[in-house]
């Protein structure tokens, strides 16, 4: 009987060992799996190519087997080629299709649409190439303005050879006709004084060219110093002066403004001289041209007023293009080339200002250059006094009623 009991007992024992050890064992598995992180999805993209993609500057797309964008660069938004997750047009589409059964990597230029709407167009160079088992890379580089830029370059050397060929022309054909005419000395004297007439516009127009092309290269300012505009608006006056004289047409400056901006003296003058003689050459004899200077809100205003036929508004936005003339014919008899506001427009871009006009059929014309002012040097009252800057000719607009509208560029000359 005691021998049963101590079985009994020793079983017990056992049995309390081995649950102490399963509890034990259930304890730290529970524990373990608490502690455990769960299972990661392996990623999309692999860490590497993620890091390229954010430090490139043309416009990156990433798509899935799916053909859904699984990661786009700001660029590639901008240039409207991703929408919804899916590549917005049908050209790029064809291009990922073909690397997808090929897996040759794909380079074209496309134009494209900007937008859903609109005609505006983006010339992009995209490249296709597959970067996975899955996945495949579009990358585009915006060739937009290289386009716009080489476009211009042609249309400059187009036009410069046929603006040249005018004056070569006619130099060739005068000399052959004074050839002939060798034994008439009138006939020679008078086909002399019109080769040498052709041979001032050539002179003329080669180096406007040269001084364009000087404008559009990179750093055409060397160097910014403070510039009077009294001395500029001086300079550019008596340079004119000379053909003014010769049709009688007197020039009425402001009184001295003690105004200065910073620029470069040179192509300063040469853009009021290009206003002045532009404004001389479209003035009938015997009239008056202004020259004002005041400041408006920090800019300095350089405005030249005249006479003159005034301009179609039509023509008024084309006025600053180069050779671009509002009557040819009437170019042609006053020398001129079309260049000389283009180059206003450059000087006036490279002194981070502008150039505006004011004009009306038959009433003449306003051209305002505007210029950073360089300091407080202004002497006289400001704009918004009652009175007008002390720089500003007194008398009203050569050509604009009392009750023209404010906003209008000259009003107050």
């Amino acid at each position: 009987m005691e021998g049963l009991e101590g079985g009994v007992v020793v079983l017990a024992g056992l049995l309390g060992l081995l649950t102490g050890v399963l509890a034990t064992l259930s304890f730290r598995w529970s524990e373990r799996s608490l502690h455990a992180m769960p299972p990661q999805p392996a990623p999309e993209l692999d860490d590497g190519l993620v890091r390229v993609l954010s430090v490139l500057r043309s416009a990156a797309v990433v798509l899935d087997d799916d053909e859904e964008v699984l990661r786009a660069s700001p660029p590639a938004y901008a240039l409207g080629l991703v929408r919804d997750r899916r590549v917005a047009h049908a050209a790029i589409r064809d291009m990922v299709s073909e690397v997808r059964r090929d897996g040759v990597i794909r380079d074209e230029e496309l134009e494209l649409p900007r937008g859903p709407v609109g005609a505006g167009t983006v010339r992009v160079q995209v490249r296709v190439a597959q970067v996975g088992p899955r996945h495949l890379l579009v990358l585009a580089e915006d060739r937009t303005q290289a386009h716009r830029v080489e476009a211009i370059r042609r249309d400059f050397a187009v036009n410069v050879s046929h603006e040249l060929k005018t004056p070569v022309g006619a130099l060739a054909l005068l000399a052959e006709t004074v050839e002939a005419a060798a034994d008439d000395p009138a006939a020679v004297r008078r086909f002399a004084v019109r080769m040498q007439n052709e041979a001032v516009r050539l002179s003329t127009l080669v180096q406007e060219i040269i001084e364009l092309s000087r404008l559009q290269a990179a750093g055409a300012i060397q160097e910014l110093v403070p510039v009077e505009v009294d001395d500029v608006v001086a300079e550019s006056v008596d340079r004119a002066r000379t053909a003014a004289h010769a049709k009688d047409i007197e020039f009425e400056v402001g009184s001295p403004s003690k105004i200065r901006v910073f620029g470069d003296h040179a192509l300063l003058v040469t853009a009021v001289r290009n206003l002045l003689d532009n404004a001389v050459a479209y003035s009938p004899p015997q009239t008056r041209i202004g020259v004002g200077v005041r400041v408006v809100g920090g800019l300095v205003e350089i405005a030249v007023v005249d006479q003159g036929i005034g301009i179609a508004p039509e023509d008024q936005e084309r006025l600053f293009e180069r050779f671009y003339r509002v009557d040819p014919a009437r170019s042609r008899d006053t020398g001129g080339t079309g260049l000389g506001l283009s180059i206003v427009k450059h000087v006036a871009a490279d002194h981070g200002g502008d150039v505006t006009v004011w004009s009306q059929p038959g009433r003449g014309s306003t051209f305002t250059l505007r210029l950073p002012e360089a300091g407080d040097t202004y002497t006289g009252s400001r704009p918004g006094a009652a009175s007008r800057p002390a720089a500003w000719p007194d008398a009203r607009p050569l050509h604009q009623p009392h009750d023209a509208p404010d906003d209008q560029t000259g009003d107050t000359l």
